[in-house]
Parts: structure tokens; sequence; C-alpha cells
């Protein structure tokens, strides 16, 4: 079991929020109003871990080990999302979300496939640490700053624990079943690592999960500012290509290790997939 082992090396760096966030060094002048919008939009969002971790145990039922961890990812999670509440009750409590503002973005998602979905929130973590990380460089409020540091860390911390469990599929179950992961891994792969084609933010909380409720099944239609993810990336986080290149980089890098094949470009995973889907032996190296 992976759990024991992720829960000790998990609970040795946890922070606290009454004393690891400088709630002492709030500089007011420094908090824009559209700056303190973004929080609220993001508290909501990291509210969603909430549905998110309702699929997993549903679609997960036969892996106790990996519901386990939902234990820590769940918590943590929601740790995110009660630190951006609790800045602002503390220096903007008219932006505090309601609670049937947070209510909105729990619904179902429908069953999907469990190596997609576990793929998928891999490179999720991925991606939210660099927009945290980039968020942390767009504030210019001492203790936002302070708050995004922190949560980004999280986010490659449970990006790392997702890739112990891709490993734990490889192996663990068989070589016909291994070969399936390493399909689902690629399939997702192409995908996630080749946001700069698409016209939307490729992260869980942006991609529909509910046909009955289509189009607004996604967590971000469920925000009461729908669009504002968009905007905050493009126009003011500034998440441009070199960013989204890092992004890109980081998912074929530890693709490259988990599939021990080298993947230099999209394009690169883009025949590995194809090899596993026309029932070829992977290359050695692509």
């Amino acid at each position: 079991m992976l759990y024991p082992e992720l829960f000790k090396s998990m609970e040795a760096v946890r922070w606290n929020m009454g004393t690891d966030i400088p709630w002492d060094q709030f500089e007011a002048s420094k908090l824009s109003d559209e700056q303190a919008y973004t929080i609220k939009m993001n508290a909501i969002t990291e509210w969603a871990a909430l549905p998110a971790t309702e699929m997993f145990l549903r679609d997960n039922r036969d892996d106790s080990d990996f519901c386990a961890f939902m234990s820590i990812w769940f918590y943590e999670e929601q740790k995110h999302s009660l630190a951006l509440i609790e800045y602002l009750r503390r220096f903007r409590p008219e932006l505090v979300p309601t609670e049937e503002e947070l209510h909105k973005v729990r619904f179902e998602f429908d069953p999907a496939p469990a190596l997609e979905t576990l793929m998928l929130h891999f490179c999720g973590e991925i991606r939210l640490n660099h927009w945290y990380r980039r968020a942390a460089d767009w504030h210019t409020e001492p203790v936002i700053k302070a708050i995004y540091k922190i949560i980004a860390q999280d986010e490659a911390r449970h990006a790392g624990a997702y890739l112990r469990y891709m490993k734990r599929a490889l192996v663990n179950q068989g070589q016909e079943f291994g070969q399936s992961a390493r399909l689902a891994f690629s399939k997702i792969g192409v995908l996630m690592a080749s946001a700069h084609r698409t016209p939307q933010a490729l992260h869980p909380t942006n991609l529909h999960v509910n046909k009955e409720m289509f189009p607004n099944d996604t967590v971000q239609s469920k925000l009461p500012s729908p669009g504002w993810l968009e905007n905050w990336l493009d126009n003011q986080i500034c998440f441009d290509k070199e960013w989204e290149g890092k992004v890109s980089a980081r998912i074929l890098h530890n693709l490259s290790l988990l599939l021990d094949t080298t993947f230099n470009t999209v394009q690169d995973l883009n025949r590995y997939r194809k090899t596993l889907t026309r029932g070829q032996p992977a290359a050695a190296d692509a």
C-alpha cells in the first residue's frame, strides 16, 4: 500500500494556517479590487475538490489504497479553499463566498475510466502548480503572495502522489492491465500537453463532466463569473506560451520516466500512443 507512506511524508511537511501564513504582514494598499475578486474565484474553484473526491471514491471502489489517499488529497485541497476564504474574511469580507456559491460547484460527475481520470488529475496538479506560481508573481500584497506559494507546493506534492499510483498501475496488476495503463496515460498526456493548441484552459475544473447538464457541466461554469478563468490566465497572471511550454515539458519529462521512453515533444508521445493503439510493442526510445 502507498497510503501509509504518503500519509507520513505529507504529514511531515504539512503547513499550519494559523502560524505558517504571515497574516500580520498584510498591506492593504497592495491589494486591488481586481486581485481580490480572483481570490474569491479560486477559493470557490478549490472547493470543487468535494465533488471530485466523491467521483474518485465512486470510480475506485475496488482500490481501497487509493481511496484512503483521497483523505489526504481532499483535506489539503479543502484547506486551500479555506485559506483563501480566511484571507478574504480578514481583509475583504464583502467577497467571502456564500455557502450557496460554494455548494453550487458540488454536482455529480459522470463515471469515467479510473486510469484516464488519474492521469488527468496528475496533469491538472502540474498545471495548477504553475498557475499558482504565476499568481504569486502577479499579486503585489505579501500575504496572498505567500499563500499562493504555499498551496503551489502542495499541488506539486499531489502530482507526485498521483505519479506513484500511476507507477503502481504499470507493474502491479499484470501485463495486460499495464498495457491499458500505458495507453490511458499516453492518450491523456497528448491532450494535456497540447494546451497551447486549444481555446480553453485544460484543467479538470474546466472540462465537461456531465452530459445531461451540458454545456453548463464544468466547475468553472458554476462560478459567479464563469468566464473569469480565461481572463485571469490571459490578462492578469499572463500565463503565456512560455509557461504553457513549462507545463508541457514537465508532463513529458514525467511520462518519459514513467514509461521508460524519451518524449521530447508531444508528437513523440503521440507516436508512442499510436503504437499502443495498433497493438504493437512500444519502442524503447521514441
